[in-house]
């Protein structure tokens, strides 16, 4: 009994080992597969047409970064109803 006790002991072990392994690499090869697809079609659409999402060049004569907004543009009332 003590043996087949053992043996159940060891097989599930290696089982939960066997399933770990397994899981990372399945869980490697899709998040690889997300990433180069989600990452890499979107630069390649960027680059095709020439979207930059930064701003990254320096202007030494500009005292600041920020970007006016222009919210008096629109009526108030069109901020109350957003949907």
């Amino acid at each position: 009994m003590r043996l087949v006790k053992d043996f159940f002991k060891g097989f599930f072990k290696g089982m939960k080992n066997f399933g770990t392994n397994i899981s990372m690499i399945v869980n490697s090869i899709l998040l690889s597969v997300v990433y180069f697809v989600g990452v890499g079609l979107t630069a390649i659409f960027a680059k095709l047409f020439r979207k930059k999402f930064l701003d990254l060049k320096l202007n030494k004569q500009v005292k600041t970064y920020w970007k006016d907004l222009n919210l008096k543009k629109k009526k108030i009332d069109d901020y109350y109803r957003t949907f």
